[in-house]
């Protein structure tokens, strides 16, 4: 298509004139673009080896060339991946995106931690209620109660039935909103910290007449926008 047509002109150009061949590969952006045409044109590939099973009928084919044209289907989400080069145009998506590369320790344990939460109150729930709720049938379907819990989400679907259940279900409700608030604040913090230091580099830039856009700032320096020049 034309759109295909552009983005990869696009990406060919990019390539060609990108000051280093291993900047190119370090810019996030470029990877991105790149997954989002490869899936087309290995659908093309796979189309033009295999052309007399575009008009079979679905149960007459292979299972072999079914299961491959499926994964090809499948790879066609990362198209969905160009809606993020929208972030390099802008600042408050940049800062976001910074903040959570600095948060990283901090959503790392957080995700440790739901983990662990998960497993131990999901296998404790299922044991209490596996003799008379028939909904609770295995572990796994305890962990996802939980994990519905914790977040205080709660879809509905699984409820318990046994006082011990309940109370549980009480206890990791309660737990759960001081679980998500504490890891919150920091974030947050981290938010207000970021946005303040990349205006005062901005505001510092501008002053010494360099003229620096806050894309030049902020991504160049933290190696997800344009790459840096070698001195």
């Amino acid at each position: 298509s034309s759109g295909i047509n552009a983005e990869s002109g696009d990406i060919s150009l990019r390539f060609i004139t990108w000051p280093g061949l291993l900047s190119f590969w370090r810019n996030i952006f470029n990877i991105l673009d790149l997954l989002s045409i490869v899936p087309f044109y290995i659908s093309v590939i796979a189309h033009s080896m295999h052309p007399e099973n575009e008009g079979e009928d679905e149960h007459g084919e292979d299972e072999g060339i079914r299961q491959k044209y499926f994964i090809l289907k499948m790879c066609r989400i990362f198209r969905i991946i160009r809606i993020f080069r929208f972030v390099k145009h802008s600042k408050d998506l940049i800062v976001i995106v910074k903040v959570l590369l600095t948060s990283r320790k901090e959503l790392g344990l957080l995700v440790i931690l739901l983990g662990i939460s998960t497993i131990t109150f999901g296998s404790i729930m299922y044991y209490i209620e596996m003799d008379v709720n028939k909904d609770f049938n295995s572990i796994m379907t305890g962990c996802w109660w939980a994990l519905v819990t914790i977040t205080t989400l709660g879809y509905g679907d699984l409820t318990p039935k046994t006082v011990g259940g309940k109370v549980l279900g009480s206890v990791l409700l309660t737990f759960g909103m001081v679980f998500l608030t504490l890891p919150m604040t920091i974030i947050v913090s981290k938010f207000g910290t970021v946005y303040e230091n990349e205006n005062r580099k901005l505001a510092f830039e501008r002053q010494n007449g360099r003229g620096a856009s806050f894309y030049d700032s902020s991504v160049e320096r933290s190696g997800i926008g344009k790459p840096e020049q070698n001195v």
